[in-house]
């Protein structure tokens, strides 16, 4: 290339870049941090996650309602078996249809947009079931609850990973999960006592709410940054970090490295896949093909191996197992809670898989059904402590800003797309083999414990722009 004026910039963005990714270590060197990285929570953010928390709580009612209102729907409805099963599993093509688009959905309108679009796609989504007579009304409103859906399961951790200091963004992220366990169980408890269109009437409750009350926090700092609003972004960052807070260091990081960013390529899909995203892509894409892979969404929708007290048992049993996640995430590490639940998880899947090559046995008959119901609330318990909710929180932290919204909406079609097929052929690998699924389930549980310990970077305690630096 020719010397000449702009000749010289993609060394420096070079050189700027690998500044980055060498910050984290002269911060530790350096004794202590003294920008707004390390402040303290203000009542703006803490106010700002619960409003997102609401899409949370959606996100959870929408997974918790198929399974309490089967039992209504079908003997008002006339439905058959068949029929239902294509309403429980349509809203997984729903997510998956707008899993496409959720990245760059929130590119080009903001997170807040986004996450309004969504719960205008859930509102409307409940109030078909809650109106349905027929079983289209009602394929037709879970449906676009999973189009809701599709877009939540992406917009709230990266908006939460984008607004937090680095210090406690694994936790906030991590809530993000808590909340939704607790729609999921309180919507499978409500529907033991209320009419399956009363719970449905219920589910749009926290999408109004959330709704309302976007107006009333700011946009994510690096949005701003990309769309070439400094001054909104410094009036956003200082009512998030607190007006007596200096702001100046990590406002120009962001500047900076959303500067460099959109120099060095354009934010096109195909961009995506160059050789210095290759890393972030093979992490952020595998990560989510594996949680369906270890047969996470397939395993909560089987229902054979036990009585309501079973899957209520599961429902609650999330929450705390959820708890557990939240206080780890910026304690130990993402890393480690993905290893330990991966291999609690193919442990479990084992137990199981055991349990039904002994079911046949005389001497087992009565053993077995109580190792199969440990086996399942054991898993769906390490699940949430790590592999439910860690992966979104590593695909809101990875992408760098030019390609965060083809790359979040890659990820999220793999994760929806993958459930899709996994739930689907499920069924037919348990009339295939019991026993076989769940150590298939393990097998890819061990798989997931080699991915991460080769692949996947530990997060914590670094800020968005070193990580992103450290990956391309």
């Amino acid at each position: 290339m020719e010397n000449g004026g702009h000749a010289t910039i993609p060394l420096l963005d070079e050189e700027r870049a690998e500044d980055f990714s060498n910050r984290e270590n002269s911060n530790i060197n350096g004794g202590c941090i003294t920008h707004s990285e390390s402040s303290s929570i203000t009542i703006v953010l803490i106010f700002s996650v619960a409003v997102v928390f609401c899409g949370s709580f959606t996100f959870g009612c929408i997974l918790g309602y198929s399974s309490p209102a089967e039992s209504g729907i079908m003997d008002d409805l006339g439905l058959s078996a068949a029929e239902y099963s294509v309403f429980s599993s349509i809203m997984t093509l729903g997510a998956t249809i707008s899993g496409v688009v959720s990245g760059k959905t929130a590119d080009v309108i903001s997170p807040r947009g986004s996450m309004w679009l969504s719960e205008v796609f859930c509102s409307v989504g409940w109030l078909a079931i809650v109106f349905a007579q027929s079983s289209w009304c009602l394929d037709l409103g879970r449906l676009v609850n999973g189009l809701g859906v599709g877009l939540i399961s992406y917009t709230v951790p990266m908006y939460i990973s984008e607004i937090t200091p680095k210090n406690v963004r694994g936790a906030f992220a991590s809530a993000h999960m808590l909340v939704l366990c607790c729609g999921f169980a309180m919507t499978f408890m409500l529907g033991n006592i209320v009419s399956w269109r009363i719970l449905a009437l219920i589910g749009t409750v926290p999408c109004i709410l959330h709704i309302l009350c976007m107006f009333f926090i700011p946009e994510s700092p690096r949005w701003l940054a990309k769309a070439g609003r400094g001054k909104d972004l410094e009036v956003a960052l200082q009512r998030l970090r607190g007006e007596n807070t200096d702001i100046s260091q990590e406002s120009a990081e962001i500047r900076d490295y959303t500067e460099i960013c959109q120099r060095l390529s354009a934010t096109k899909f195909l961009d995506l896949f160059q050789k210095k995203y290759a890393y972030s892509l093979i992490v952020g894409v595998g990560l989510m093909l594996l949680q369906q892979l270890v047969g996470s969404n397939a395993i909560s929708c089987y229902t054979d191996f036990s009585s309501t007290f079973g899957t209520t048992t599961i429902a609650i049993i999330q929450i705390p197992a959820a708890v557990i996640s939240v206080f780890l995430a910026d304690r130990s590490g993402r890393r480690p809670l993905l290893i330990v639940s991966a291999i609690g998880m193919g442990l479990s899947c084992v137990i199981v898989g055991i349990a039904f090559l002994l079911e046949d046995l005389d001497e087992w008959k009565e053993i077995t059904p109580i190792m199969i119901l440990i086996g399942i609330v054991a898993y769906s318990a390490i699940y949430s402590v790590g592999i439910r909710g860690v992966p979104w929180i590593i695909i809101s932290e990875i992408y760098p800003v030019n390609i965060k919204g083809v790359g979040g909406s890659l990820a999220t079609f793999a994760v929806w797309f993958s459930s899709t097929v996994v739930i689907y052929a499920f069924n037919f690998m348990i009339d295939w083999s019991p026993a076989g699924t769940f150590f298939l389930f393990a097998i890819f549980s061990a798989a997931t414990v080699v991915f991460t310990a080769i692949l996947v970077p530990e997060t914590k305690g670094r800020t968005l722009e070193e990580i992103q630096a450290s990956m391309t």
